[in-house]
């Protein structure tokens, strides 16, 4: 079954309508220049309303390992998002900070990129067409991939069944996709879960 991640939440009524929905995991995005940036006392503030049948991830973008752990460590989140530029060895020693799962980002625009986060360390990887671009990439650079992926870039409602149908991903992650004038917008949300579930429920 596709699992779904809600991306970039950062108000209480965004946790509300995710605990209403039920995605299996949903992101806090920690790094300074996004405008979806949540401090860590705003993400903990959110944390203690979110249900515990959901994970928390951490999104970061070429972050301090040691700021990372410490996070993972405090229950703030539950499983770091690596966006940046961050190396093997650098995974490595955030590996050795902590035992809680690592998701490695990958722009995919060529074969070799695929290849890439086929061979990465991090217990996942995330397929995406660029640092938040909300565009799709090419879906068959990934069609051979040989290792559970989460599938970002230009997801949405209207294409996240096909998604799910074609690439058997193990996780849709969407962002902008369910957000109406740069906010999350709960019939959006509403509307991803069903495309996503409907196959499934069949």
């Amino acid at each position: 079954m596709t699992k779904i991640k809600f991306c970039g939440l950062s108000r209480n009524c965004d946790i509300i309508t995710a605990n209403e929905l039920m995605p299996e995991y949903i992101g806090f995005v920690f790094a300074p220049k996004s405008k979806r940036f949540v401090s860590p006392e705003k993400a903990l503030e959110l944390k203690k309303l979110l249900s515990p049948d959901i994970k928390a991830v951490g999104v970061f973008v070429n972050e301090r390992p040691e700021t990372i752990a410490n996070l993972l460590v405090k229950g703030i989140i539950d499983i770091a998002q690596l966006h940046g530029d961050e190396s093997e060895d650098y995974i490595t020693y955030l590996k050795k900070l902590t035992d809680r799962p690592l998701i490695k980002a990958f722009r995919i625009e060529t074969y070799e990129d695929a290849k890439k986060a086929e061979n990465c360390p991090a217990d996942f990887v995330l397929l995406d067409s660029g640092a938040g671009t909300g565009k799709a990439f090419d879906w068959k650079l990934i069609e051979n991939i040989g290792r559970p992926y989460f599938l970002a870039g230009g997801l949405s409602p209207e294409n996240a069944e096909d998604a799910a149908k074609a690439l058997h991903p193990f996780a849709l992650d969407v962002s902008s996709g369910i957000e109406t004038n740069g906010v999350k917008d709960k019939l959006k949300m509403t509307a991803f879960i069903m495309a996503v579930r409907k196959e499934q429920q069949l």
